[in-house]
């Protein structure tokens, strides 16, 4: 089902809704994410249309003015590809396509793709083939719209049917398949994970394109692939790390995002299970992202569904370099100064008051505060290894600043 093709580069508009549990800066907010993952996947974004609703229509997602609207923008500008911010129901879908007669995708399809390119591995394949064979099977009537003359009349009864549920069982068979080779592979993942020993374990956690690969490459010296878009890296990587004389495993995990599908935290579980066995969490923030807060919440959400929300974490507030504050005018007196007018001595400030010392501000492109960021690792690291061994406490002095 995955196919590993170089994709032109398509013509897109994004739609999304305003509604009383998403305003309209959250609105914005959200399809400026969309228009960086229709970017990743290999998109150009030649508008956006965006509709204020109590809720979404559950025949067409917005109302028939507004899909008119884009219907007619669609065909004066030969637009091919139709993308929701949210996930369409398989009625939806269907309804969509045939207003406007062009491929209509959502956030989740979306997402997707976008690991379907990205996955290197058979493992990391499998578990987004599984994913997509979830999503699929709901939807797989509106494929068949070709039948539907033959619902009924003499001689036309049953074929469509039929043939429906012919390609649902395949499916089921699919996805029974997948499931068992990811036993089959979370017993090996298992495995293997019980055989790095004693060892204590680091996981680079955070939300997507916050800079965790690049921070992987600086900190272990290895060339893991990093790329200034979203969910450049979908395989799990497992470096062995040693700072001065103290070995340590760090992981570099997939990164998290808002409205992340459902099917892919299913499928990717046993990814997921290098967070839960990690002795620390590195918690990496995009400080120069304007929502990096948000992004924050987003990933403590999941942290908590996965049942890691009580782990040791640092947060590592990365790509300080390129952190710019909104200017403010001292002498406007009727604006007021809000966050995003604080400098990044106020940002360190504000997050030391919260969580103490577990605030580090780093910039793993050009290695500023770097020492600050190994000294502290090699700190934490040490307690959990001098706790687990006792024994070994003379082997791991403090931390020298002159070695590297």
């Amino acid at each position: 089902m995955i196919e590993k093709i170089d994709i032109a580069l398509e013509t897109a508009v994004l739609i999304g809704v305003v509604t009383k549990d998403q305003d309209e800066a959250k609105s914005k907010e959200y399809l400026d994410e969309l228009e960086f993952l229709t970017y990743t996947a290999g998109g150009e974004v030649k508008k956006r249309f965006t509709q204020k609703m109590d809720m979404p229509n559950p025949k067409t997602f917005i109302g028939t003015g507004k899909i008119e609207e884009v219907k007619n923008f669609i065909e004066a500008n030969d637009i091919g590809t139709a993308i929701f911010d949210d996930e369409l129901t398989a009625a939806q879908e269907r309804n969509i396509s045939k207003i406007l007669n062009c491929k209509v995708l959502d956030r989740t399809n979306l997402i997707l793709d976008i690991f379907a390119q990205r996955a290197q591995t058979s493992y990391a394949r499998t578990q987004v083939e599984l994913a997509q064979f979830e999503y699929l099977l709901p939807r797989l009537k509106g494929m068949w719209t070709h039948l539907e003359r033959q619902k009924g009349g003499i001689g036309m009864r049953g074929p469509g049917e039929r043939e429906i549920e012919t390609d649902r069982r395949i499916v089921r068979d699919r996805i029974s398949l997948l499931k068992d080779k990811m036993k089959v592979i979370d017993k090996q993942q298992s495995i293997q994970r019980g055989n790095r020993g004693q060892m204590v374990r680091v996981a680079l956690v955070g939300y997507t394109n916050v800079g965790k690969s690049t921070l992987m490459n600086t900190i272990s010296k290895s060339d893991v692939f990093a790329e200034d878009k979203l969910f450049a890296t979908v395989d799990t990587t497992v470096r062995k790390v040693v700072i001065q004389n103290l070995p340590f495993l760090l992981t570099d995990t997939v990164g998290f995002i808002r409205k992340l599908p459902t099917q892919l935290i299913e499928s990717f579980k046993s990814t997921l299970d290098e967070v839960r066995e990690a002795d620390l969490l590195l918690h990496v923030v995009d400080i120069s992202h304007p929502n990096f807060d948000h992004h924050i919440d987003s990933v403590n959400k999941i942290l908590d569904e996965i049942g890691s929300s009580d782990k040791p974490v640092i947060m590592v507030f990365n790509k300080i370099d390129a952190y710019k504050p909104e200017p403010f005018d001292e002498t406007d007196l009727e604006t007021e100064r809000t966050e995003a007018n604080y400098s990044l001595e106020e940002w360190k400030r504000t997050w030391m008051s919260r969580v103490g010392d577990n605030a580090l501000f780093i910039s793993a492109l050009n290695k500023q505060n770097f020492e600050e960021f190994k000294k502290r690792i090699y700190n934490e690291v040490r307690e959990i290894h001098v706790t687990r061994f006792p024994y070994n406490n003379f082997l791991y002095p403090d931390y020298n600043d002159e070695e590297e």
